[in-house]
């Protein structure tokens, strides 16, 4: 069958080159978010950095929260899923379970600065997806601590420390960002890890 026209271009498909847009559009909205205030930053600015036009923009996209919402979900995902790799299959405790978890997270965000700041600098300005964010991180934490330490007998005691622990581990991220990364990673590696087993252990 012979493919429409427009079907294929430089021997990518319709589907390649829209995802290969989106994808531009993603990685341009990371810097820009990352750093400059979301309210500065224009749809026009997003698509001349991805060297993209406006009408493809909102072909993915509805406006410009909505790719702020998407660029922060992504980012998140993508940490999320880092950490959770980290974390041992049977540890012992729950420092053995936390510490290469906490280990990742500094490390990864040390290594992407620009999605440590659209991750934790730019959530604060969406404050129902911060929180929503926080409670989904909360759920994810409390799956991999029972790996160490069983099911909790307190369901929503043990619902509201994991929440706890990731709200703390969250500001001290962000002060560690706002004071420039500077710190060495293995001490707030630990000094997280330490903070999440105080409050877990309680």
């Amino acid at each position: 069958m012979a493919l429409r026209r427009g079907e294929t271009y430089a021997g990518r498909s319709r589907r390649e080159r829209a995802a290969d847009r989106r994808e531009r559009l993603v990685a341009a909205a990371v810097r820009l978010f990352a750093a400059r205030e979301y309210d500065e930053v224009t749809v026009a600015e997003v698509c001349a950095q991805a060297k993209v036009s406006k009408r493809y923009f909102y072909e993915c996209f509805a406006d410009r929260q909505e790719l702020l919402r998407t660029v922060h979900r992504e980012q998140n995902d993508w940490l999320l899923a880092a950490v959770t790799a980290a974390a041992p299959k049977s540890p012992a405790n729950l420092t053995e379970l936390l510490h290469p978890m906490m280990t990742t997270l500094v490390r990864s965000l040390l290594a992407h600065p620009e999605r440590a700041r659209v991750i934790y600098l730019n959530a604060p300005r969406m404050e129902l997806r911060r929180r929503a964010a926080l409670h989904r991180d909360a759920e994810l934490l409390g799956r991999l601590v029972r790996r160490a330490t069983g099911r909790p007998r307190d369901r929503l005691r043990h619902d509201r420390l994991l929440l706890a622990t990731v709200a703390g581990v969250s500001e001290i991220v962000i002060d560690w960002l706002t004071r420039g990364m500077t710190d060495p990673p293995e001490p707030l590696a630990e000094h997280l890890t330490d903070l999440a087993v105080a409050i877990l252990s309680t």
